[in-house]
């Protein structure tokens, strides 16, 4: 690349930066007013955030040239400011990570007892009193687990009551999920978790945690691809207690690994739920709660409930997920180079057999689509949105807080099968034209072709 040709390219990286740090910061503004942003302004700045980073891309791809590091982190750096500087909108489950804290430091313990049973305590400050009034489900105990709720502690020491505590927390998480992706994925690739709506939405304004788990499956990657597989398993232990999202790709992840690591993943996330059982509770109450009776932005589960009973839905989609997964496990466990699980198929495949797609479930799969990029997944960083179109984000009192209208479900997954099948279109004209197996994972590589 000529001195003239990398000019020109750092200076549409920061073209795109800077266009994309103004839709951050009306972003900011809105959220600060005292209602919440109009949702077709939201999804306006969505776009406005997400086609110039696609664009960057490909332009970059295309052209073979390598991503420029520092301005990657350093715009990434600038967007998640812009979320801190705003604050949670479309969003309350931050008032469950507050009061989770101020349970821990006072109690030892946010686990045993539901909200609601301090509605009327007057030994509860009057800040708290505030918070509790937001809690949803206030009848249930909390269904965030031991490392999740050391997040939610580490935010009380910073300072009691302040989601912007927890925000600094998980944004500087999500920057060293941003630095284990480097040692995964060229820069280019890992510019589109960056600099990805979705992420910098979830955790930077609203202060998702599901990051830090996220953090920490990359963190045992890394770990379990230089052979240090004790950390690796501790951290992989960690993972868990932090969500038990994690379990999806654990034993890919320790595949090559021995007993006693195995052992050392098993005895870390028992050290972690083991102070908490013996006090008297863990998240495993509300957790049966929820994987027996809640639905949101269901794909499958929804359409198969139409006709079936829950329970049968479940156990179909469950058998199905099941055998899924075990035959991605045997076909990798074969392989001899052991690259990394692809994250993005498995939490892909998960979450569409799931009752429940809330939109900051896709922070598990998004890092895998960086390392291996497809249409399908950057597509469904956008479309999954729609998931806030609810009853009570449009004002639509025909509709119960949590529904979503008859549009909103057809539009957002016909959206990601309508990618799926240009992936898959791309994937088979890929390998008949290269006189292989079809089985190229990069949607550039597959579009050159």
């Amino acid at each position: 690349m000529t001195p003239t040709t990398n000019r020109r390219a750092r200076l549409y990286v920061d073209v795109v930066g800077l266009w994309c740090a103004l839709g951050y910061g009306a972003l900011a503004f809105l959220s600060r007013r005292p209602a919440e942003p109009d949702l077709s302004v939201s999804f306006l700045l969505v776009l406005w955030t997400s086609l110039p980073v696609f664009s960057l891309y490909l332009s970059f791809y295309r052209r073979g040239e390598p991503f420029p590091v520092g301005r990657l982190i350093v715009w990434a750096v600038a967007f998640r400011l812009c979320g801190l500087i705003g604050g949670p909108f479309f969003e309350d489950d931050f008032y469950r990570y507050l009061w989770d804290g101020y349970r821990f430091a006072t109690t030892g313990t946010p686990y045993g007892v539901a909200p609601e049973a301090f509605f009327v305590d007057p030994g509860v400050p009057a800040v708290f009193h505030g918070i509790l009034d937001g809690i949803n489900h206030p009848e249930l105990p909390t269904i965030y687990a031991p490392v999740t709720q050391v997040v939610f502690l580490l935010g009380y020491w910073l300072h009691p009551g302040s989601v912007a505590a927890l925000q600094v927390i998980v944004i500087v998480v999500d920057l060293a999920t941003i630095m284990l992706l480097l040692r995964l994925a060229p820069a280019g690739n890992v510019m589109l978790y960056a600099w990805c709506p979705l992420v910098v939405k979830e955790i930077a304004f609203t202060a998702h945690p599901d990051g830090v788990g996220v953090c920490l499956v990359l963190a045992a990657i890394v770990l379990a691809r230089g052979r240090r597989w004790w950390s690796a398993a501790v951290c992989l232990g960690m993972a868990v207690g932090a969500k038990v999202f994690a379990l999806v790709l654990v034993p890919l992840v320790l595949v090559g690994a021995s007993f006693g690591h195995w052992a050392a993943f098993v005895a870390t996330l028992a050290a972690l739920y083991a102070p908490f059982a013996l006090h008297g509770g863990t998240d495993f109450e509300s957790l049966q709660v929820f994987a027996r009776t809640w639905e949101f932005n269901s794909a499958a589960f929804g359409l198969l409930t139409t006709v079936l009973r829950p329970f049968e839905a479940k156990l179909i989609l469950g058998v199905l997920f099941g055998a899924f997964w075990v035959g991605y496990f045997f076909r990798y466990s074969r392989s001899r180079t052991h690259e990394v699980p692809r994250g993005d198929w498995l939490y892909g495949a998960f979450l569409a057999a799931s009752p429940v797609i809330n939109p900051w479930y896709l922070l598990w799969l998004l890092p895998f689509a960086a390392i291996v990029p497809s249409v399908w997944a950057w597509t469904a960083s956008v479309a999954v949105l729609l998931g806030y179109v609810t009853g009570l984000n449009v004002n639509d009192y025909d509709l119960q807080p949590h529904q979503h209208p008859a549009w909103v479900r057809p539009l957002e997954f016909g959206l990601i099968l309508l990618a799926l099948a240009y992936d898959l279109f791309r994937r088979r004209s890929a390998g008949l034209a290269g006189g292989v197996d079809g089985g190229c994972g990069d949607w550039v590589r597959c579009t050159k072709t």
